[in-house]
């Protein structure tokens, strides 16, 4: 996918006003796989970013040390290791009052889901709740598992780029079982295209017909084929894409109510207001005011 990823040591895009900083994955030239894996010391400093960010790639954490806090999107998690976390390409995260931070990060953007594509749906459903504690055999089954990641990945030769899509499809469906979130059925492609557009950060579309326009099919079609996909409708889908996001900016910039309504799609901010009130049971106001949800 174009603009996911970038050659190693090129430098963040300074964020506009209003924006948040975007991270890209650093790729050696291809054949290169859009992959990585390693400890947060060999991944470098902006694997442990003590600042509000987002990725356009996907970030499976392993946190086995440390003291602080995690912050995805408007929750808050101490740290209490061993955790697994999973953050999702336009996330806002953040590490908070991080002190002797230690674990393993995958990295990898959507294209490497290649021989795997349901596995975005799960990707999907895991990072609506990204942060798990860990018993001891869950701990040690994650911990061999990432192993495996990181010997092949070091190693590289034949089909190593299938191996390694193997192991994460099984990480994945690991961490699903441990959420109590079974493997989703085979997504069709127009699902899979649809739900991959509606939960990237940025100024929409925000109608089923757009989406539906974009991907060449009838409004009526989408949303058939997202229902069977998903359990959810297209519409539900773009809702609560759009509530996300205006509370990543209500909480992790200083934009006013106005701008942020601008931002998601909204010309009168009153309806904007209405709208998130309707979704989320308070006026964007009150919602800044509460902050973010602390988790034990």
């Amino acid at each position: 996918m174009r603009g996911t990823t970038v050659p190693p040591g090129t430098p963040c895009r300074t964020p506009r006003p209003g924006e948040l900083p975007m991270h890209r994955l650093e790729v050696p030239a291809p054949p290169a796989p859009p992959f990585a894996v390693g400890t947060f010391d060999t991944i470098g400093p902006l694997s442990r970013a003590d600042f509000p960010h987002r990725h356009t790639f996907h970030e499976l954490v392993h946190v086995t040390g440390g003291t602080g806090a995690h912050v995805v999107d408007t929750a808050r998690w101490p740290l209490r290791p061993p955790h697994f976390g999973v953050i999702a390409p336009g996330q806002v995260h953040q590490w908070a009052g991080v002190r002797d931070l230690t674990g393993h990060v995958v990295l990898f953007t959507d294209d490497f889901l290649l021989d795997h594509p349901a596995d975005r749906e799960l990707l999907r459903r895991l990072s609506e709740r990204p942060w798990l504690h860990l018993d001891g055999d869950a701990d040690a089954r994650v911990t061999r598992l990432i192993a495996d990641l990181e010997d092949e990945y070091r190693r590289g030769g034949e089909s190593t780029e299938s191996v390694l899509r193997a192991l994460v499809h099984v990480l994945l469906v690991r961490a699903g079982r441990l959420l109590g979130t079974p493997p989703p059925p085979p997504a069709g492609a127009v699902a899979a295209e649809f739900v991959r557009l509606a939960g990237r950060p940025g100024p929409g579309p925000w109608s089923v017909r757009a989406h539906a326009g974009r991907l060449g099919v009838t409004p009526g079609h989408l949303t058939e084929a997202v229902k069977a996909a998903t359990g959810r409708t297209a519409a539900q889908l773009l809702r609560e894409a759009r509530v996300r996001e205006a509370q990543r900016f209500l909480l992790r910039t200083d934009l006013t109510v106005r701008q942020v309504a601008s931002r998601v799609g909204f010309a009168d901010p009153a309806y904007f207001c209405r709208f998130f009130r309707r979704e989320t049971g308070l006026t964007p106001g009150a919602f800044r005011r509460g902050g973010e949800k602390h988790h034990d």
